[in-house]
């Protein structure tokens, strides 16, 4: 992929085990030094565990970073931003598990991509309220490409 100059991505951060709060804070610490300039963060939601049965609540968030990445090296970052926070899998077929740390990439822009590894915008995030409440916080006025 080309390089597509500084872009604007929207990531959906949750945490449903050990201190949430301070996982949270660390990730936005660390997406801002290993990603680029966080320009907007919404508040915390406590928010039920989706797709999955589980006692441990989330507590959800969402950035807004400013990042001259290409997208799968993002993904790639985040990826490494969850392992350096202790998670060691990935959800994988749609089986969801407590976790320390998730962050989903769910715009890029108004890009608009499908590979096995990557899809934006993130193909489930209008289904999740957890989603929708925090993005709506910090971008009100934005409209997810082909909505």
């Amino acid at each position: 992929m080309k390089y597509l100059g500084l872009m604007t991505a929207y990531l959906s951060l949750g945490s449903n085990l050990g201190d949430r709060r301070a996982t949270l804070l660390r990730a936005i610490h660390e997406i801002g030094s290993r990603i680029g300039k966080v320009s907007a963060q919404s508040a915390f939601f406590d928010t039920q565990p989706w797709g999955f049965e589980s006692p441990h609540r989330f507590l959800n968030a969402c950035v807004a970073v400013e990042t001259d990445m290409e997208p799968f090296e993002l993904l790639r970052r985040t990826q490494e931003i969850e392992r350096l926070l202790g998670r060691t899998t990935k959800t994988r077929n749609g089986h969801y598990a407590d976790r320390p740390i998730d962050i989903d990439i769910l715009l890029y822009g108004t890009l608009r991509l499908s590979t096995p590894q990557l899809t934006i915008p993130h193909p489930r995030m209008t289904e999740r309220p957890f989603v929708l409440q925090p993005l709506r916080q910090i971008a009100p006025e934005l409209i997810i490409p082909g909505t």
